[in-house]
């Protein structure tokens, strides 16, 4: 029987990956896609391109946070997988306002409606940010949760209003934290393209502070990968931390690009610090390799040069 899968999101970065895979020969053979998009600075249609003609695709202009719209669209889907959020923590630091109203109301608008109409497995796409920064060790599921900007504030509400809603309701809400994405089609305001966009085209890249903070990152393929094995085989009411297994600091990290993109260390040019900006993230991802046998699969330094490779294919290179 084909299941019917409402993606929020789902033109944006990891979004479209998600739907990639789903309607990729590979993919699973029962399923029906609907994408629900607001179509946002970050969100492009074009990441869909590859499965636009598929029969089993259909793709929907609106936001989450429109409760007409999305009662509309969650009658008659079997599940939900909800990416669609505001992510960027320097937008987040200027006016929180959008976040909360996308990331908190936009998604107990989703439960609201995904308890109406009986949908059967709801996948809560969060953030190892709700957790803060971690001096030592790494955060477990149980892990309590610290967030330290608006976003991670905003994706911590989210996540509790999720879990609420299995508690409270029985709803079947399953959770996942990731750690740091990177890979092609990711808006150039993170790090990695900001970085490698700016060094092909002649530019310095800005680096907050001494570079020492650490970050563990995730390829995008490795994430998505991971979100259909909770989808198909998680269990109601669980968070699921998934982590890449690379941790750099932002400094080494940004010493790879400029190696990769053929630049020295005269272009980084060392940036104020943000506010309130955490030391280090670190998820222990043990239960989701356990119970389900994720394992990330990417090479980083491969996956990296490939990431780059992408955007030089579709930048001036000036250096």
């Amino acid at each position: 029987m084909t299941r019917r899968i409402l993606i929020t999101g789902g033109a944006g970065f990891i979004g479209s990956a998600y739907v990639l895979h789903l309607l990729s020969p590979a993919g699973p053979p029962d399923v029906a896609v609907t994408v629900l998009d607001k179509l946002t600075y970050a969100g492009r249609l074009d990441h869909l391109d590859p499965v636009a003609g598929h029969p089993a695709f259909r793709f929907v202009h609106g936001a989450v946070d429109d409760p007409l719209l999305v009662d509309r669209i969650v009658r008659g889907h079997d599940e939900i997988v909800h990416f669609a959020a505001e992510s960027h923590v320097d937008r987040s630091i200027e006016d929180g306002s959008p976040f909360v109203r996308t990331n908190v109301l936009g998604t107990q608008t989703l439960l609201d409606s995904a308890l109406r109409h009986g949908v059967s497995t709801y996948v809560q796409i969060s953030t190892d940010e709700v957790y803060g920064s971690i001096a030592t060790g790494a955060a477990s599921e149980e892990a309590p949760l610290r967030p330290t900007s608006p976003y991670a504030a905003s994706k911590a509400a989210a996540d509790l209003m999720a879990l609420a809603y299995h508690r409270t309701h029985g709803l079947d809400v399953r959770v996942t934290r990731c750690s740091n994405n990177f890979g092609p089609r990711q808006y150039p305001e993170k790090l990695v393209p900001r970085f490698v966009t700016a060094l092909l085209t002649g530019g310095d890249v800005p680096l907050y502070g001494d570079g020492s903070q650490v970050r563990d990152w995730l390829h995008v393929d490795d994430h998505v990968t991971a979100i259909e094995l909770v989808r198909t085989g998680g269990r109601a009411g669980r968070v699921y931390n998934i982590g890449g297994g690379t941790a750099l600091t932002n400094l080494q990290l940004t010493e790879r690009l400029l190696a990769l993109c053929g630049a020295g260390p005269e272009r980084v040019a060392p940036a104020t610090d943000r506010k309130g900006h955490d030391q280090r993230y670190a998820v222990d991802d043990t239960r989701i390799r356990r119970e389900l046998g994720y394992r990330p699969r990417t090479d980083f330094d491969r996956a990296l040069s490939d990431t780059v490779r992408w955007y030089a294919d579709r930048l001036p290179v000036t250096h």
